[in-house]
């Protein structure tokens, strides 16, 4: 529970309206709830201002006002983020080791660690301050957690991985699995080994049941705060750059380099060994065959840059119409031809 002006001064914005007004949580804008604080960031959602039940909203400076209190800040979303926190209530988290847990004798555990049920921690392993790793996980001989980070439930972090500070990694998610490396002699394909190792640095979120490939020699890396999403497949030696965002689905394939800030849309595929450039944005399915310069926005199958996508789509759309129009074209020149 917090006052409105309490909240303001926590994201930094403008009170209108009652600043003693008691908000007890978040809620939707639709339908909203009574005491509660909601926010509008979509131009789309401006339809509800005068409907919704919450109590309050943050707005951003170009949005009038309605009835509501407002919180006046230059992004909602961000501060509407910080106002969650604030009212959310986290897991409570039991500093130790469950009695079930197996932690080998050489492991290094830093301080105030959580491990909890089951959970395996094979010798050499550095374990960082302020690290919970939860129920039925395992980090692997050599591997090291950095500070504050934490493992949900069931992740597998193979030998020799080093997952950075501040890393979240859900549930299912394994780091540190083979890369999909074959030789094929006389129609039998041999495995090559995989001694590369993951490196994911700090800020990093891995979503659900992810599988991230070690490098066949060198080191895959997920670069400074990206954010991975759920079922996302990272092939071997790959280098994502800093602030990456991958949504559902997405696979690259071994060895490619991809830029800082690209954004991935849903069942993007990335061919091997191609470059990506930074601020690269992909739409939903592109499948990208070949390297493309950054700063760009790149859909279809194989990538080409949005507005070409767009013209031959319009084009495709069309083409019932045009064949319609070449039939009647070609009936008129064969009765021109017969008069003739």
């Amino acid at each position: 529970m917090a006052t409105l002006q309490e909240l303001a001064d926590l994201v930094q914005g403008e009170v209108i309206g009652d600043p003693d007004l008691i908000i007890q949580g978040v809620s939707e804008i639709q339908p909203g709830k009574p005491g509660t604080i909601t926010f509008l960031s979509d131009p789309k959602y401006r339809k509800y201002l005068l409907s919704t039940k919450a109590s309050a909203i943050v707005l951003s400076d170009d949005i009038e006002i309605g009835v509501l209190s407002v919180i006046r800040v230059e992004n909602p979303a961000l501060a509407f983020s910080r106002i969650m926190k604030q009212f959310s209530q986290p897991p409570s988290r039991i500093s130790g080791i469950h009695p079930t847990a197996v932690v080998e004798s050489d492991v290094k555990l830093g301080e105030n660690v959580s491990i909890g049920p089951n959970v395996v921690i094979e010798k050499e392993a550095k374990i960082g301050d302020e690290v919970s790793i939860e129920a039925l996980s395992y980090v692997g001989q050599n591997s090291i957690i950095g500070n504050h980070s934490v493992l949900k439930a069931h992740v597998a972090i193979y030998h020799d991985c080093v997952v950075g500070q501040n890393v979240l990694i859900h549930s299912g998610t394994v780091v540190g699995s083979d890369g999909f490396g074959y030789v094929t002699d006389k129609g039998i394909h041999h495995k090559v080994p995989q001694i590369g190792r993951v490196v994911v640095e700090d800020n990093v979120e891995i979503g659900s049941n992810c599988s991230i490939d070690r490098g066949t020699i060198g080191d895959t890396v997920i670069g400074e705060g990206s954010k991975i999403d759920n079922l996302v497949h990272i092939a071997h030696n790959v280098e994502l750059g800093k602030g990456c965002f991958m949504t559902g689905q997405v696979g690259v394939a071994g060895s490619s380099k991809i830029g800082d800030y690209v954004a991935f849309g849903g069942q993007v595929g990335v061919s091997d060994h191609v470059e990506i450039g930074d601020h690269t944005r992909l739409a939903a399915k592109t499948g990208v065959t070949k390297s493309l310069p950054g700063g760009k926005t790149y859909a279809g199958m194989p990538a080409r840059e949005i507005q070409k996508k767009n013209r031959a789509d319009a084009l495709t759309y069309r083409l019932p119409e045009l064949v319609k129009k070449i039939k009647t074209l070609e009936e008129e020149i064969k009765k021109l031809k017969g008069d003739l």
